[in-house]
């Protein structure tokens, strides 16, 4: 697993942080933005779900979004992450995810995730990939959503990435 660095604190997010969180996905310049009112309501309906990544002043500077399948109630779908760019390259979106699957493992017996991710998405690519060697998972991929499906403009394919069973510890 990874650890989140000292000076965080991985927990989940409460309503107030719905415009920090719609802010750190604006800033991210590689996300799918939302509405401000859907993050709000992610943190209401879904931050079982969810985590945060918060500073020394209680700001989250991080998150992952995520549900349980309804016709899959083992499989955690991600939705987003993201990291403020003050914060990037200190291992928090992995620590994100490692605790959170780790918590939805015991609290709901969550064993495979599942998420897409846009061709070319080198980071998210990396991310997810890393995640699934950490947990000794099988990965496998497949478009999705292909580019024509969008109704609102051009939009590249989204790959389904699939991972699991998890296992309780990392593969090294």
């Amino acid at each position: 697993m990874t650890a989140a660095p000292a000076d965080l604190l991985i927990a989940q997010p409460a309503m107030a942080d719905g415009a920090t969180l719609w802010r750190l996905a604006k800033d991210s310049k590689t996300l799918d933005l939302n509405s401000s009112y859907s993050y709000l309501l992610w943190c209401r309906d879904f931050a079982g779900t969810s985590a945060v990544a918060r500073g020394a002043d209680g700001t989250p500077v991080g998150f992952v979004t995520g549900y349980v399948r309804p016709d899959r109630p083992g499989t955690l779908l991600v939705w987003q992450v993201a990291v403020d760019d003050a914060h990037r390259g200190r291992g928090i979106a992995a620590a994100l995810l490692d605790g959170l699957t780790r918590r939805l493992a015991a609290e709901r017996g969550v064993t495979d995730m599942e998420t897409t991710i846009t061709p070319g998405n080198t980071a998210s690519e990396r991310l997810f990939t890393s995640f699934a060697q950490r947990h000794g998972a099988h990965l496998t991929r497949e478009v999705l959503f292909p580019a024509e499906l969008f109704p609102d403009g051009p939009h590249d394919s989204e790959v389904l990435y699939r991972i699991g069973p998890l296992t309780d510890s990392p593969a090294h």
